[in-house]
């Protein structure tokens, strides 16, 4: 129960800095859709590619790191683990559970019921992934995941 703890935790602070990374518009945020989305918003003159470029770096790094600090601290400092094996089950537990959150949670139930994510000018093209595309992208992620394990296994049994 403690480590289902942790995961929700961890998921919570995924959707706060997606959040925060958006502020109070979706077009902070243009970098997360299809790119049928992102040229119909270029074509309107709402935005353009470099200023999406730019944030997509200003969002991507510090969440990245972030995010991996928080999952080497969880389970190192958290759960004192030291060892490999258990750093690396851990660490797949967390990445995965929130590989599945980001799919199901924010893709398919909060981006594909909140108007907020809603651009103007884009209505009729598609933003949400179907359920198909979700479990293919996320299977996909499963996969690579098993590898972030094992490198966030050896920064907690390094460090």
């Amino acid at each position: 129960m403690k480590y289902i703890g942790e995961l929700a935790l961890y998921c919570a602070l995924f959707t706060a800095l997606v959040k925060a990374g958006v502020g109070n518009s979706a077009l902070n945020g243009l970098f997360f859709y299809p790119e049928p989305v992102q040229e119909r918003v270029y074509e309107l003159g709402l935005t353009d590619r470099e200023t999406v470029k730019r944030k997509r770096i200003r969002f991507m790094v510090p969440f990245v790191l972030i995010m991996a600090g928080a999952l080497i601290g969880m389970v190192r400092v958290l759960n004192q683990v030291r060892d490999f094996r258990t750093a690396w089950l851990q660490s797949l537990f967390f990445l995965e559970g929130m590989n599945w959150y980001d799919g199901i949670v924010i893709d398919r139930l909060w981006v594909g019921n909140d108007p907020f994510w809603a651009i103007q000018g884009t209505e009729g093209i598609p933003y949400v992934q179907t359920w198909k595309q979700v479990l293919l992208k996320r299977s996909i992620l499963s996969a690579v995941w098993f590898i972030g394990a094992g490198i966030a296994a050896g920064l907690v049994v390094i460090l």
